[in-house]
Parts: structure tokens; sequence; C-alpha cells
């Protein structure tokens, strides 16, 4: 029988472990390599409990990884959650690992009262998007999203 997936909630004490993944994920948006900046970054936002980190995992493999980010609604008087990060590793796509992520996520945001959650991704990322839409998520329509690079 193969091993069940399992996603948990990520420690200090995995940071090490999940850094590969971060990486990679951070890869993926074109940006350089560098895994000590990556283990550090994890350490650094888990240390200080400025995120929540989920990890999935199947016997001894890390499989993927989401990061949640929390912030507030001032017109919903309520929490949301910035579903910032979802990376999984090649060989573990197509195997509900993405999904299963995202309904933790979904459940972490239920628990803590959470008016929603929100994501961003590429616009030319359509797998993700397909994803995205067949769990439910809404391509916002309503609001423009502008940024200022400092």
């Amino acid at each position: 029988m193969p091993d069940r997936l399992v996603v948990r909630k990520a420690g200090l004490k995995d940071a090490g472990m999940l850094a590969p993944l971060f990486d990679g994920y951070r890869r993926f948006y074109r940006q350089p390599s560098d895994l000590p900046a990556a283990e550090g970054f994890l350490r650094s936002r888990l240390a200080r409990r400025e995120s929540v980190v989920f990890l999935a995992e199947r016997g001894r493999h890390v499989l993927g990884f989401t990061q949640l980010y929390p912030t507030f609604s001032s017109v919903a008087m309520r929490r949301l959650w910035i579903l910032n990060d979802l990376y999984v590793v090649p060989e573990g796509r197509r195997q509900g690992v993405a999904a299963a992520l995202m309904a933790r996520a979904r459940r972490l945001a239920i628990e803590t009262g959470a008016e929603g959650l929100f994501l961003e991704t590429a616009v030319k990322n359509k797998a993700a998007r397909r994803l995205y839409e067949k769990l439910g998520w809404k391509r916002e329509r309503e609001f423009y999203r502008y940024n200022q690079d400092l």
C-alpha cells in the first residue's frame, strides 16, 4: 500500500527541509537560486509567526508547500489570508498535492474566522489557474490591482 499524503503545519525545525522547495518556487518566478537566503527567509517568517506554512509529505518525501500571510479587511472588519506561495515538486504534480494544500489553507481560514482567502498568479500560469477555478476560486473582476515598485 502506498504511503498516504499528509498535510501538516510546518514549524521552525522544518525550514531546512522546505528551503529547496521554496527556492524552486522562486526559480519558477525567474528569481536566481539562493538556498541559504531561502532558508533564512523561511526561518524568519516562522520564528516571528509572520506566516503559516503547510507542507505535504508522502512517506519521507516532501512534495509541496503553501505559505499564507495574515492581513485584514477594514470593510469587513475581519481577517483575510493571502495564499502567497504554492509549490509542488515536479514528481508530485497531478497527484492531488496542490488541491490538498489549498484545502488545508481553506480550513485555516475557516478556523480563524476569516472573511476569505485571496491569491495571485501569473497570467501565463494556465495549469494553476485551471486548478484554482476547478476548486471554486473566482477571478477578480470588480477591482484593479496596482503596484508601485520601490
